[in-house]
Formats: C-alpha cells, sequence, structure tokens
C-alpha cells in the first residue's frame, strides 16, 4: 500500500509524499530587470489549484518572500484561510524587496531583519507561525551561517517558527544548519535528470528531509516543451538554453519516456515517482499555477514510488547518457 505520508525530518510533522510549489503563483517580479517569476498569474485560479491539491490529498505547501514579490504568501494565505489546521507551511527569507514595484533590491541575513522578514511573512500568510523557515540564500558564508542558525533557535523560542533549513546544494553548506537540533530539512535541486547523491547521504544520515525544488525541471520534464518552445519577456524560463542544457533534458526525457509512464502515469507524475524511490527523505514540490497541474501532481501520490526495476533502467539509461 502507498504510504500518504513523510515526516518532514526532524520537525516530526507528517506531510503528503508530494507538495505543492508556490513559486509559479506569486506572478512576475524582477532582479536587475530579470525576470524572477514566471509571467502573469490568474489569482483566483491559484487560490482553486491550492484548495484541488488539498481536497487531493496535498499537505505541504511551500513558497518564499521573494515569490511575486511578496504576492505568493498573500496568496497562500488567502487560500489556506480557515484550512490551516490541514496543511504545513513553509516559506523562505533572506532576499529583500519592493513589494508595490515587484522588485528585489538586496538581499539580509543580519538577526534584526531576519526578525523582521519572519513577522512579514506571518503576517501576508495570516498564520500565528510557520512550519519551516528556510534560509533563501544558497551561496552564504557557512562561517557567518552560524549567527544566521542562532537567530533562528530564538524565533523557534519566540515560538513564531516550528523548525527551519537552508535552501543550498551544497552538501558542506547543509552540515552548518544540520548540527542544530531544530533544523528540519533542506531544500535542494533534484530531479530524474539532475541526481545529488552527496546530499541524498547527508539527509539521511542527519534524518533530514530533503524538499525537491525544480522537480519537473521547472516544466521541462512534463513533456510539453519542445526545443521551439519560447516565454514571455516576464517568465524566468526565458533563461532556457535549448541548445545546451535543457536540450540534453528534452533528449534525456525521450529515453525515458516509456519508464516513467509505465503503469498509467504521466510524466509528470513518473518523474515525481522517480523522487519518491530515490530517497524517504525526499518530498518534491512541483510549481503549480492550475487545477488540472494539482490534480496531475497529486495523482503521482497514488502511484507511488518507482520500484527498483523501473530505477535501475533509468540508471542505466543515464550514465550510457553521461548524466550519472
Amino acid at each position: 500500500m502507498t504510504s500518504t505520508t513523510r515526516t518532514l525530518g526532524r520537525s516530526g510533522l507528517a506531510v503528503s509524499p508530494i507538495g505543492f510549489g508556490c513559486w509559479a503563483i506569486g506572478g512576475p517580479a524582477f532582479r536587475d530587470g530579470n525576470p524572477i517569476g514566471w509571467g502573469k498569474v490568474d489569482d483566483d485560479e491559484s487560490v482553486a489549484a491550492i484548495h484541488a491539491a488539498l481536497d487531493a490529498g496535498v499537505t505541504f505547501f511551500d513558497t518564499a518572500n521573494i515569490y511575486g514579490a511578496g504576492h505568493s504568501e498573500r496568496v497562500v494565505g488567502r487560500a489556506l484561510a480557515g484550512r490551516r489546521h490541514e496543511v504545513v507551511i513553509a516559506t523562505k527569507f533572506g532576499n529583500l524587496f519592493d513589494e508595490e514595484a515587484k522588485r528585489a533590491i538586496g538581499r539580509d541575513a543580519s538577526p534584526a531583519s531576519i526578525r523582521e522578514q519572519c513577522d512579514a511573512s506571518l503576517a501576508r500568510l495570516g498564520v500565528d507561525v510557520i512550519d519551516l523557515y528556510q534560509f533563501h540564500i544558497g551561496d552564504y558564508d557557512p562561517v557567518q551561517a552560524e549567527t544566521v542558525v542562532a537567530t533562528l533557535e530564538e524565533l523557534v523560542d519566540a515560538g513564531k517558527i516550528r523548525s527551519f533549513g537552508w535552501s543550498t546544494d551544497d552538501p558542506e553548506r547543509a552540515k552548518v544548519f544540520a548540527r542544530s537540533p531544530h533544523c528540519a530539512a533542506i531544500q535542494l535541486h533534484a530531479n530524474v535528470i539532475d541526481d545529488n547523491p552527496a546530499m541524498v547521504e547527508l539527509l539521511e544520515s542527519a534524518g533530514l528531509a530533503g524538499i525537491n525544488r525544480g522537480p519537473l525541471a521547472m516544466g521541462a520534464l512534463t513533456g510539453k516543451f519542445s526545443r521551439e518552445t519560447t516565454f514571455a519577456a516576464d517568465d524566468v524560463r526565458r533563461r532556457f538554453d535549448f541548445s545546451g542544457k535543457e536540450g540534453r533534458t528534452l533528449d534525456a526525457l525521450d529515453r525515458i519516456r516509456d519508464i516513467l509512464t509505465s503503469g498509467g502515469r504521466t510524466l509528470a507524475q513518473g518523474a515525481l515517482g522517480w523522487l519518491l524511490a530515490r530517497s524517504p527523505a525526499f518530498v518534491p514540490i512541483p510549481g503549480i499555477r492550475t487545477v488540472a497541474q494539482a490534480q496531475d501532481n497529486a495523482g503521482a501520490i497514488a502511484h507511488g514510488p518507482l520500484g527498483a526495476q523501473e530505477m535501475a533502467e533509468i540508471d542505466q539509461i543515464l550514465k550510457q547518457l553521461g548524466l550519472r
């Protein structure tokens, strides 16, 4: 029988195996003139998508203060009003922004700023406590990160957050946070094409959850893109290089497509099933903007992890392609 929950690391909180990534529902935002959002959104559709995910068994929602320059948190707060007891909410800090101008204006991880950012996120989300508060500066100096941890411990003591983590792909940085008993998770880039075995080893040995951002490679693993796909000027995916990395992803997807779609899975469900099989610590958070996407991704819960034979076949193919 497929498990319908996973434990969010040391927090002890039970979450659905598949979460809801809330970056895409933030709408447009920019840093130095470049898009850091997914383009225009319909807030009513975003709320409907969150409700559809909830109804399909999704209980983990991951956002950040910078997504849409505060807008994503506001939409999540609106959608989850009255249903707070049903969900686990994660957000992030470290990026500063002008909410009205929809523009990132810097980074700050000083104790005073972290406390201010936390209070602002609590207000936008309309909640009394954040379940998982994640550091959003992935390349931050690991020595200075000790002060960040100390501030987060103070926020735990104050009852404003339950646990915390770091969004980073560097195991050495993750170890700084992992030493704290209230560190519950590390958010890392991981999908069927891009693995991170060193981080998996750390997560499993330290008892931490691994929140998978980019589990569908920003849509490239859903089968809806081709080398001719283009994106709007306010969509962060306009940076995709289909002659390079994204092109290799599409080529690899063609080779493993039949394996991912075995057992009646959609491509997205197969890619999420790979992550569920890769580690019991993993909780993928695919970006979702529509009711249809919410229902499709939630369907991966019922299908569960890929089997050992499917995992071995995919590994062999990706090794042949030089991707392992």
